[in-house]
Protein backbone atom coordinates (compact mmCIF):
# COMPACT_ATOMS: atom_id res chain seq x y z
CA UNK A 1 0.00 0.00 0.00
CA UNK A 2 1.38 3.44 -0.90
CA UNK A 3 1.94 6.24 1.61
CA UNK A 4 -1.07 8.32 0.53
CA UNK A 5 -3.38 5.32 1.05
CA UNK A 6 -1.86 4.74 4.51
CA UNK A 7 -2.27 8.39 5.41
CA UNK A 8 -5.85 8.40 4.10
CA UNK A 9 -6.62 5.44 6.38
CA UNK A 10 -5.09 7.26 9.36
CA UNK A 11 -7.31 10.26 8.62
CA UNK A 12 -10.42 8.08 8.28
CA UNK A 13 -9.67 6.21 11.51
CA UNK A 14 -9.80 9.56 13.34
CA UNK A 15 -12.92 10.73 11.44
CA UNK A 16 -11.05 13.23 9.26
CA UNK A 17 -11.13 13.54 5.49
CA UNK A 18 -8.03 13.69 3.35
CA UNK A 19 -9.30 16.54 1.18
CA UNK A 20 -7.55 17.37 -2.12
CA UNK A 21 -5.87 20.35 -0.41
CA UNK A 22 -4.63 18.21 2.48
CA UNK A 23 -3.45 15.57 0.03
CA UNK A 24 -1.55 18.24 -1.92
CA UNK A 25 0.22 19.30 1.30
CA UNK A 26 1.08 15.67 2.11
CA UNK A 27 2.41 15.21 -1.44
CA UNK A 28 4.62 18.29 -1.03
CA UNK A 29 6.08 16.72 2.13
CA UNK A 30 6.54 13.36 0.38
CA UNK A 31 8.19 14.94 -2.67
CA UNK A 32 10.55 16.98 -0.46
CA UNK A 33 11.07 14.48 2.33
CA UNK A 34 14.78 15.14 2.78
CA UNK A 35 14.35 18.92 2.90
CA UNK A 36 12.47 19.25 6.23
CA UNK A 37 10.29 22.08 4.96
CA UNK A 38 8.97 24.99 7.02
CA UNK A 39 5.31 26.05 6.91
CA UNK A 40 6.20 28.89 4.59
CA UNK A 41 8.09 26.58 2.21
CA UNK A 42 5.16 24.14 2.10
CA UNK A 43 2.82 27.08 1.48
CA UNK A 44 4.88 28.43 -1.42
CA UNK A 45 5.04 25.00 -3.06
CA UNK A 46 1.37 24.11 -2.59
CA UNK A 47 0.31 27.54 -3.94
CA UNK A 48 1.55 26.39 -7.37
CA UNK A 49 -1.29 23.82 -7.48
CA UNK A 50 -3.81 25.58 -5.22
CA UNK A 51 -3.33 29.35 -5.64
CA UNK A 52 -6.33 30.17 -3.42
CA UNK A 53 -5.16 28.02 -0.51
CA UNK A 54 -4.37 30.17 2.52
CA UNK A 55 -1.39 30.03 4.84
CA UNK A 56 -3.73 29.34 7.78
CA UNK A 57 -4.97 26.18 6.03
CA UNK A 58 -1.39 24.98 5.62
CA UNK A 59 -0.71 25.66 9.32
CA UNK A 60 -3.86 23.82 10.40
CA UNK A 61 -3.14 20.86 8.11
CA UNK A 62 0.44 20.52 9.36
CA UNK A 63 -0.76 20.68 12.98
CA UNK A 64 -3.34 17.98 12.21
CA UNK A 65 -0.64 15.84 10.58
CA UNK A 66 1.40 16.24 13.78
CA UNK A 67 -1.59 15.32 15.94
CA UNK A 68 -2.08 12.16 13.85
CA UNK A 69 1.65 11.33 14.15
CA UNK A 70 2.14 11.49 10.39
CA UNK A 71 4.70 14.27 10.64
CA UNK A 72 6.90 15.53 13.45
CA UNK A 73 7.37 19.23 14.11
CA UNK A 74 11.07 19.84 14.59
CA UNK A 75 13.46 22.66 15.32
CA UNK A 76 17.07 22.21 14.28
CA UNK A 77 18.39 25.26 16.11
CA UNK A 78 17.71 27.82 13.38
CA UNK A 79 14.52 29.13 15.02
CA UNK A 80 12.30 27.74 12.24
CA UNK A 81 9.73 25.00 12.83
CA UNK A 82 10.21 22.30 10.22
CA UNK A 83 8.15 19.26 9.39
CA UNK A 84 9.51 15.77 9.01
CA UNK A 85 7.52 12.76 7.82
CA UNK A 86 7.45 9.78 10.11
CA UNK A 87 8.36 6.64 8.18
CA UNK A 88 5.94 3.73 7.90
CA UNK A 89 8.82 1.32 8.25
CA UNK A 90 9.86 2.36 11.79
CA UNK A 91 7.98 2.70 15.03
CA UNK A 92 10.24 5.61 16.05
CA UNK A 93 11.41 8.83 14.47
CA UNK A 94 14.64 8.69 12.57
CA UNK A 95 17.68 10.55 13.84
CA UNK A 96 19.59 13.53 12.44
CA UNK A 97 23.11 14.84 12.04
CA UNK A 98 23.07 18.65 12.13
CA UNK A 99 26.17 20.69 11.25
CA UNK A 100 26.48 23.73 13.51
CA UNK A 101 28.60 25.54 10.90
CA UNK A 102 26.69 25.13 7.64
CA UNK A 103 23.34 23.77 8.83
CA UNK A 104 23.64 20.66 6.65
CA UNK A 105 21.25 17.98 7.82
CA UNK A 106 21.43 14.24 7.23
CA UNK A 107 19.05 11.55 8.37
CA UNK A 108 19.99 8.31 10.06
CA UNK A 109 17.28 5.78 9.31
CA UNK A 110 18.69 2.97 11.46
CA UNK A 111 17.35 2.72 15.00
CA UNK A 112 20.43 2.39 17.20
CA UNK A 113 18.57 2.73 20.47
CA UNK A 114 16.64 -0.55 20.68
CA UNK A 115 19.04 -2.02 23.27
CA UNK A 116 18.90 1.18 25.33
CA UNK A 117 15.09 1.15 25.25
CA UNK A 118 15.08 -2.47 26.46
CA UNK A 119 17.47 -1.57 29.26
CA UNK A 120 15.32 1.42 30.30
CA UNK A 121 12.28 -0.84 30.46
CA UNK A 122 14.17 -3.54 32.38
CA UNK A 123 15.83 -1.22 34.91
CA UNK A 124 13.17 1.46 35.33
CA UNK A 125 9.92 -0.27 34.34
CA UNK A 126 9.44 2.48 31.75
CA UNK A 127 8.01 1.52 28.35
CA UNK A 128 9.51 3.82 25.69
CA UNK A 129 6.95 4.53 22.98
CA UNK A 130 9.06 6.94 20.93
CA UNK A 131 12.35 8.78 20.88
CA UNK A 132 14.26 11.26 18.78
CA UNK A 133 17.98 11.83 18.65
CA UNK A 134 19.77 14.76 17.02
CA UNK A 135 23.54 14.86 16.82
CA UNK A 136 24.88 18.40 16.58
CA UNK A 137 28.44 18.99 15.54
CA UNK A 138 30.65 19.86 12.61
CA UNK A 139 31.39 17.95 9.43
CA UNK A 140 35.06 17.38 8.67
CA UNK A 141 34.70 19.35 5.44
CA UNK A 142 33.50 22.40 7.38
CA UNK A 143 36.45 22.17 9.79
CA UNK A 144 39.17 21.63 7.21
CA UNK A 145 38.33 23.82 4.26
CA UNK A 146 35.48 25.97 5.44
CA UNK A 147 32.00 25.31 4.20
CA UNK A 148 29.94 27.30 1.70
CA UNK A 149 27.99 29.08 4.45
CA UNK A 150 31.14 30.16 6.28
CA UNK A 151 32.70 31.50 3.05
CA UNK A 152 29.50 33.37 2.20
CA UNK A 153 29.44 34.99 5.65
CA UNK A 154 33.05 36.16 5.30
CA UNK A 155 32.31 37.65 1.88
CA UNK A 156 29.48 39.71 3.31
CA UNK A 157 31.40 40.94 6.38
Amino acid sequence: MDQISNISQLFAAQKYKLTPQREAIVNILLDNEKDHLSVEEVYMLVKLSYPHLGLATVYRTLELLCELHIVEKMNFGDGVARYDLRGNDHSHMHHHLICSVCGRLEEIKDDWLVELEERVEREYGFNVTDHRLDFKGTYGTCKRTGCKKEKANKAVS
